[in-house]
């Protein structure tokens, strides 16, 4: 049983979410919250050393179920996972739910265990184990966030049958081989797995639950579901289908179209929920191409994207802690009560626009260049309107309508301690990520492919990254000086849900009516068979009826003989 617990780094998070469950003490949680992840993440700089040593197979019902398998890609996922766990587990030091802490470590466990399981079956395990833990961390954000659990609950069970179908179909294919390897598309296996995956990806048309269920989750719960889901989808479309063009084009159109969406939004947290699809649409991009420098892209960016999206929704988190709401319509001026909590939230905004000296300027401009190289031209256009487009509504908004815009008259207090703790590690992280000097060449050795050499700081990249991201900014002020810029409005902002909350309940409507006008018709139906029926009895049966009248007794007797005729046929034929 210790061997089997210690085979994999996601189990003993798993062990110590399960023991968070039992331990009243608050104080003892949240030790285990923090302690799990660091010694998680010291079991994978171990293992790394001996990778064949290190992997791990049982045997159940005759099938090998591979638990541990690492390789370069999934230690730096285990890493960035138990990173974000640590920071995740100092943010929520000042809440003292039992709940929020067994779930946030089963959740972030099964996310570890799914990233060094090595067949799908496994993998479907932590899949779905990952989705039940983590809709506690939704339905803990109150009384209207159940009806968007219940549904966050439905898409991942559905993405889960799904996987399980298409690792079915692929393991028949390949003689009950169930290992995870690269699949294609060339099988309807294929087709199920990638669809699975791109339901907690958040592909066009399925990524409706990221904007529904993560601003209705708890402050806490809403960091830690930025940081799992969604990127271990990424590390199994990274295994399974890298290479795939239908990939190249479903994420560069994920990296335009929550602009959109994300500019006429109020609540601040749905529209970090958007660029949430608009940082994933870069990486499925990248995964796409399939080139080295693109996965390395992907890796890196995934490294920067945990971080900087973790930080603000730290940041937004804070804020609601402090003023109740996230909607941008009834914040603004708060830099003046919450002056740290505004310098983080910059930092974030500027590491998710790709600002020189911050995070995302040295990964994201891998999955660019590697489109550059492999002659995406249509493709190069939309990640540079979407770079500039993340410019406009997180890195501008977001801080823009909360801490300055203008005054709400709210003053409140800073943040508490361990939040400012948590957001200022995250804040120099993203600063060390992309350091001149010493920082990204680290990161840069922690990618799957460390002999492939990218320069970021040249000055073609430094100079079109900030016409980029100027042109952004005059854009934003323009647009606002001649008031053209749309207005903040206390609305709930319709996107491809429309297809279920509107045209769905349409359908339901008519189905319901025309049900009802079937059941009053049959009933009427139903009545005049009964009250006809009645009568054509009573007419035969009553005392006056037909069978009532006198008969002649020849007529009886002629009954009752063939009637013994009968019989006697009957049985003879059963006697022969």
């Amino acid at each position: 049983m210790i061997d089997i617990l210690l085979s994999n780094p996601g189990f003993v998070i798993i062990f110590a979410g399960i023991l968070c469950a039992l331990i009243p003490v608050s104080e003892v949680r949240k030790f285990l919250v923090a302690a799990a992840p660091i010694a998680a993440g010291y079991m994978i700089f171990t293992a790394f050393k001996d990778a064949d040593a290190a992997r791990t197979a049982i045997s159940v019902g005759g099938q090998e179920l591979i638990l541990m398998r690492i390789d370069r890609l999934a230690m730096l996922w285990g890493y960035v996972f138990c990173l974000a766990g640590v920071l995740n587990a100092i943010y929520g030091l000042h809440e003292k739910c039992k709940i929020t802490d067994s779930s946030a470590l089963i959740y972030m466990g099964a996310a570890v265990s799914g990233v060094f399981a090595g067949d799908f079956l496994t993998l479907f395990i932590f899949w779905e184990l990952a989705a039940i833990s983590s809709v506690m961390l939704v339905w803990k954000g109150g009384e209207n966030a159940f009806p968007a659990g219940v549904r966050y609950l439905a898409i991942h069970v559905l993405s889960g049958v799904l996987l399980l179908g298409g690792a079915v179909m692929f393991g028949r294919a390949n003689g009950g081989d169930f290992t995870i390897t690269d699949v294609g598309l060339q099988s309807p296996g294929g087709l199920l797995l990638m669809l699975a995956m791109g339901i907690k990806c958040g592909f066009p048309f399925l990524h409706n639950w990221i904007q529904d269920a993560y601003p209705k989750a708890s402050i806490t719960g809403t960091v830690i579901l930025s940081a799992f889901t969604t990127k271990l989808a990424l590390y199994a479309l990274a295994r399974c289908f890298a290479g795939e063009d239908i990939l190249i084009y479903i994420g560069a159109i994920m990296t335009c179209f929550p602009v959109f969406f994300a500019v006429i939004e109020n609540d601040l947290r749905r529209v970090l929920s958007y660029s949430l699809n608009n940082q994933l649409g870069f990486m499925v991009c990248g995964i796409g191409l399939g080139t080295e420098l693109a996965m390395n892209g992907v890796a890196a960016h995934l490294a920067a994207d945990v971080i900087f999206k973790g930080l603000l929704f730290m940041s937004m988190g804070a804020v609601i802690l402090r003023t109740g709401t996230a909607k941008a319509s009834e914040l603004g001026g708060l830099f003046r009560s919450m002056p740290f909590t505004t310098i983080f939230c910059l930092i974030g905004a500027g590491s998710i626009a790709a600002f020189p000296l911050l995070s995302a300027f040295v990964t994201k401009s891998m999955i660019i260049t590697a489109a550059l190289y492999e002659h995406e031209w249509i493709v190069l256009a939309m990640l540079l309107f979407a770079s500039a487009g993340v410019m406009e509504h997180s890195g501008i908004k977001v801080p823009y309508f909360t801490f300055f815009s203008h005054d709400s008259g709210k003053r409140v207090e800073e943040a508490p301690t361990n939040m400012l703790v948590a957001m200022s590690l995250a804040s120099l992280l993203c600063i060390f990520f992309a350091f001149p000097w010493g920082g990204y060449q680290f990161l840069y050795s922690l990618l799957p492919n460390p002999e492939v050499h990218y320069e970021p700081y040249t000055g073609n990249h430094v100079v079109t990254q900030l016409q980029l991201l100027f042109a952004a900014m005059l854009a934003f002020a323009f647009l606002k000086k001649i008031k053209v810029y749309p207005d903040e409005r206390r609305a709930e902002i319709l996107d491809f849900d429309w297809s279920y909350r509107r045209l769905g309940k349409g359908i339901v409507t008519w189905i319901d009516a025309m049900w009802t006008r079937l059941s009053a018709n049959t009933a009427i139906l139903r009545k005049n068979l009964i009250e006809r029926s009645g009568r054509r009895l009573y007419q035969m049966f009553s005392p006056a009826g037909t069978f009532s009248e006198a008969a002649p007794s020849g007529l009886a007797a002629l009954l009752t003989g063939g009637m013994l005729v009968v019989m006697f046929v009957v049985i003879y034929l059963a006697r022969l």
